[in-house]
């Protein structure tokens, strides 16, 4: 494939600095001391460089899984050769549930090439995978797992690029507040990990700020109908509600709000309900629905990329979900930090200290991507907060 729109990763490697840089040189020594696959990864000449990325690739909310991991075989695509080898992104369906995200992590440790992981996408299916990746020492960079104690406990695998479900939750309640003067709001969630971790961040914020809280409600995923439970929420005479969790049931919640005499009642979520897949859901009762986004700003790179991903996949980025710029970025990252420590043996294998690898993501530092300048401090990798956008005329805009 050409490579006339990627010279801007000539400048991302160049501007990658990485700590473990100098514990490259040890690797043959490290290797061959101990062969055992969880200290080192051995590719044998003629094999590929294997980054495993794990997300929901099916059912409701594929429209994640599909958008991050085409933007990561574009950075695989982008990376060519190293020394005779080549990368490649193999892609597992987790459902978005944390029995798949276990499932996945124990498939990918089971695989002795796999160096790394570009995942998990959810934070259920993150917190079920995170062990089994930590005994295997797999370094993680997730896209979108968001939930904020993820990077917490006995483990240092795990990394992310997104804002946190603290952020997050901090800044919409701030949105809601300040700038769009709401003082009554119901708060839902559909009881995931993610979603009920914003909304409760959201409560717990907005009331600090003065907000009262007039309900709050917990819906079941996957379902089609929530009229009881937002009838009750009508009795209670909010101006808004505020709604943690993905876009199918964001979409099941807007069409439903009318029919429970909540017609001038505002309805604002979190970035799992925004892309173009609850436009879609939603219809009409899209319109005036406001939510948060991660999308990056302008930029030469973006529009490159921008363009050339519009190109290869008919849909712009950013169409069916906010992540995909980040999808692009965790796998060039990777697959960055993976040529700093490998050693190419006399032997023509590739020699991967997995430590060494682990230290490699933990400490990236500059890294000048599409999502911005990311540097990872204990797993997290970007100190951003979101935007917000709005529907208006079928579209999400800038309000």
């Amino acid at each position: 494939m050409s490579k006339r729109y990627y010279l801007f990763s000539l400048v991302i490697a160049v501007s990658l600095i990485l700590a473990a840089c100098g514990g490259a040189a040890k690797a043959p020594d490290v290797c061959a001391e101990n062969p055992d696959e969880t200290v080192c990864a051995v590719i044998e000449e003629g094999s590929t460089i294997k980054i495993g990325y794990a997300g929901p690739m099916a059912g409701d909310y594929s429209a994640f899984g599909i958008d991050i991991s085409n933007a990561g075989l574009l950075a695989v695509d982008d990376a060519g050769e190293f020394n005779g080898f080549t990368f490649e992104l193999l892609i597992e369906d987790t459902q978005g549930s944390g029995e798949g995200g276990a499932s996945v992590a124990n498939l990918y440790v089971s695989d002795p090439d796999v160096v790394a992981i570009a995942g998990h996408t959810f934070s259920g299916s993150t917190a079920a995978a995170i062990p089994i990746y930590n005994a295997a020492r797999l370094p993680m960079l997730s896209p979108s797992a968001t939930k904020a104690d993820l990077t917490d406990g006995p483990q240092n695998v795990f990394n992310r690029i997104p804002f946190t479900d603290d952020l997050q939750g901090q800044f919409a309640a701030e949105y809601l507040y300040n700038v769009l003067g709401v003082t009554k709001l119901a708060v839902m969630h559909d009881g995931d990990a993610y979603g009920k971790g914003v909304a409760e961040r959201v409560q717990e914020v907005y009331m600090s700020l003065g907000g009262e809280v007039v309900a709050v409600e917990a819906v079941t995923p996957g379902e089609t109908d929530y009229s009881a439970v937002l009838t009750d929420i009508g009795a209670s005479d909010p101006e808004a509600i505020y709604f943690g969790g993905y876009y199918p049931e964001c979409a099941v919640i807007a069409q439903g709000m009318p029919v429970a005499g909540m017609e001038d009642v505002l309805l604002f979520s979190d970035d799992g309900s925004y892309g173009e897949a609850f436009i879609e859901l939603a219809g009409p009762h899209a319109e005036g629905v406001y939510a948060a986004t991660g999308a990056p700003l302008d930029s030469a790179a973006k529009a490159e990329f921008d363009a050339y991903f519009e190109s290869i996949y008919g849909d712009p980025p950013g169409a069916i979900s906010t992540f995909t710029w980040h999808g692009y970025d965790i796998v060039d990252a990777l697959i960055q930090t993976i040529k700093s420590v490998a050693i190419l043996g006399d032997d023509g294998n590739l020699y991967i200290p997995r430590e060494a690898l682990v230290e490699a993501v933990n400490g990236l530092s500059g890294y000048e991507g599409l999502t911005g300048v990311l540097t990872c401090n204990g797993g997290e990798c970007n100190a951003s907060g979101p935007s917000f956008q709005v529907v208006q005329d079928g579209a999400w805009v800038i309000p």
